[in-house]
């Protein structure tokens, strides 16, 4: 799975339904995609948040991408201050997103890697969370081979991947190499978000501001069923 900033709560359901987790690091960064940035709630509606880059070339893996040398950490941190300093659990939730936004290594991978295992270890996830590219198999595979050598060469014989991928793998390949293919289907996750109208699909961040970690927790082991 692509590494993701702060993403939405079915990223976490996906870690936590699995025994390992690989997370890519040599994948293409796509401009247009959820890397560097997802929404959050603001005044009542979704607003853009992003960790700014510096440039270069649309062919650099992930984790050949750089922070930009003015990311002022400060000002990300007051966009997330403003915008919920007045919910439920902002006190328990901010040091948490202060501890990570104020991470120090400018590598985009390495940032959100960190940040990542740091959510998961908030959370209670203890899946083991491996890189991509330390997984011996050939990396110039593409798509359902380079998912299936992946598989081959972790032992795996279950494959679990989002609700969004079915298009994308073939059952009865995957049942030619042994593997079992499974999708994660995500139950409804509402929640009250100051008293207004819900506005779903939003950052991790937005979840883990307006509900208790118990409550969380619970909805991300068992709130979605495998197709």
């Amino acid at each position: 799975m692509q590494p993701y900033f702060f993403p939405y709560i079915g990223y976490f359901q996906l870690i936590a339904a699995v025994d390992m987790f690989i997370v890519y690091d040599n994948i293409k960064y796509t401009k247009k995609g959820w890397i560097n940035r997802n929404r959050i709630l603001q005044n009542g509606k979704d607003v853009m948040f992003s960790l700014p880059l510096k440039s270069g070339s649309d062919s650099l893996d992930v984790r050949d991408r750089e922070l930009a040398a003015d990311f002022n950490r400060d000002k990300l941190l007051n966009q997330f201050k403003e915008a919920y300093r007045r919910a439920p659990y902002f006190v328990q939730t901010f040091p948490l997103l202060e501890q990570i936004v104020r991470y120090e290594n400018t590598n985009l991978f390495h940032f959100l890697y960190h940040s990542i295992g740091s959510i998961c270890g908030h959370l209670g996830i203890a899946t083991e969370i491996r890189i991509s590219s330390g997984i011996a198999i050939d990396h110039g595979l593409k798509n359902q081979d380079r998912v299936l050598a992946m598989c081959a060469a972790v032992g795996a014989n279950t494959y679990v991947n989002t609700i969004g991928g079915m298009s994308l793998y073939s059952n009865e390949i995957f049942r030619q190499n042994g593997v079992d293919l499974k999708f994660i289907q995500a139950k409804p996750f509402g929640y009250a978000q100051f008293g207004g109208e819900f506005v779903p699909s939003l950052s991790i961040v937005d979840v883990m501001m307006f509900n208790p970690l118990d409550v969380i927790r619970t909805a991300i082991t068992t709130d979605y069923e495998l197709i």
